[in-house]
């Protein structure tokens, strides 16, 4: 029996590997950069939890375009 899904799951796309690769990278980049000469800090916290917010829309988005037009069968028997 063949059935058809709106889409393929989230797990099986790149697009996971990109938001979870780059989720790293700000937070990882947040942590190393630390303070300036100046004792400033360049990439405070609340800016990098704001790169994470921005990417989580970026994300969601790109997953909602991928449902609105695309179909995946699954081919398993159940």
């Amino acid at each position: 029996m063949r059935t058809q899904s709106e889409t393929k799951p989230s797990f099986k796309t790149s697009e996971i590997f990109v938001y979870a690769a780059s989720v790293a990278a700000v937070l990882i980049a947040s942590l190393a950069v630390g303070d300036g000469s100046d004792g400033v800090d360049r990439f405070p916290a609340d800016q990098a939890w704001l790169y994470v917010t921005l990417l989580t829309i970026g994300y969601l988005i790109s997953r909602g375009l991928a449902k609105s037009g695309s179909r995946a069968s699954d081919d398993t028997r159940r």
